[in-house]
């Protein structure tokens, strides 16, 4: 392992850590000693390089996320501004996953998040089953199919 594995983050960390504390040379000696232990640590909760095996599938997999932002956005200002409120429910999804890379996992987790009208609430790794909330939940197979379908079939093709 390098000593210096961010050479430019170790060199702000001194820099700031100096203009914080003064000039001194105990300063400096604390400072150099922080910002190179902490130059290390990052290095090593460096997550491993991301391994797309079908580069050519996210630009699909990013207009049908955009499409579906889009509609969703749509939907969900349909359902706040329509005068009964009564109808709409919401509830929590059970949406069992084949994907386990965590970067898949990661992703999917930004796609199902920046999609108005659904939160991704849990992740539980030992069953590998995802806990989704729904604005307006009418039909539980309806949205896992279309987390299946849409996100992790694609998903698992890219990663693949």
């Amino acid at each position: 392992m390098k000593l210096l594995p961010y050479p430019l983050l170790t060199a702000s960390l001194l820099a700031m850590w100096l203009l914080l504390n003064g000039l001194s040379m105990g300063q400096f000696v604390l400072g150099t000693v922080i910002a190179i232990a902490v130059g290390s640590v990052t290095a090593a909760l460096q997550p491993a390089k991301p391994r797309f095996k079908r580069w050519y599938l996210l630009p699909k997999l990013v207009a049908i996320v955009l499409a579906d932002i889009w509609r969703s956005n749509i939907a969900v200002a349909r359902l706040i501004l329509r005068k009964d409120q009564s109808r709409r429910v919401s509830g929590f999804v059970v949406v069992p996953l084949e994907l386990r890379d965590p970067l898949g996992l990661a992703i999917l987790a930004c796609i199902v998040t920046s999609t108005p009208g659904t939160a991704w609430v849990e992740h539980d790794s030992t069953s590998n089953k995802l806990l989704l909330h729904v604005f307006d939940l009418v039909d539980e197979q309806h949205w896992i199919d279309l987390i299946k379908q849409r996100y992790e079939h694609l998903l698992l093709e890219i990663l693949a």
